[in-house]
């Protein structure tokens, strides 16, 4: 039968003229290569955790630690280019962004971040300040663990701890 092969060009042809669906690339790298756009939650992210800076490769330096006052406070002091807002993230927010499957590499015995590192480089793999109160005692904050993801959201942490932010905005 000739028609088989007829249909299946007709198929290859056909799919391959269907757009490529949002979760093929979950995250746009912005021009610059210092934010990253998550497509499924529409997040704008800066790719260094705060206190580091991306050099066009990668994220450098040392990355701040803040109480959680102070990243709320840090957080509203910054704007971007075109007077974007940034803020300190929710904690479902942050959520989004761990990468459980990251935790089971090690590299040179060292334990990685909970979060895709070709997005997130040189992410610290330890506590961030999420803006979230704690369910159980509203006076701590929700912080999230990018050493094995979790967050603590029933008891939360005090909120004199020093801890690590990454900055989020809302697409416009």
């Amino acid at each position: 039968m000739k028609t088989a092969p007829l249909l299946t060009l007709l198929l290859i042809s056909l799919l391959g003229n269907l757009p490529v669906a949002a979760s093929a690339q979950p995250y746009v790298i912005s021009t610059d290569g210092s934010e990253v756009t998550d497509q499924k939650t529409g997040l704008i992210w800066r790719r260094c955790s705060e206190g580091m800076y991306w050099n066009s490769v990668t994220c450098v330096g040392v990355a701040d630690t803040f109480t959680y006052h102070g990243a709320l406070q840090y957080a509203a002091n910054q704007t971007g280019y075109a007077g974007e807002v940034w803020r300190v993230p929710e904690v479902q927010e942050h959520k989004s962004i761990v990468d459980m499957d990251s935790n089971l590499d090690l590299v040179n015995g060292v334990k990685l971040a909970a979060t895709d590192l070709s997005i997130f480089p040189e992410t610290p793999a330890s506590w961030f300040w999420s803006a979230s109160h704690a369910r159980s005692n509203p006076e701590n904050a929700v912080d999230v663990d990018f050493y094995d993801g979790l967050a603590g959201k029933d008891v939360g942490s005090d909120v004199n701890k020093h801890y690590h932010v990454r900055l989020v905005r809302s697409v416009r």
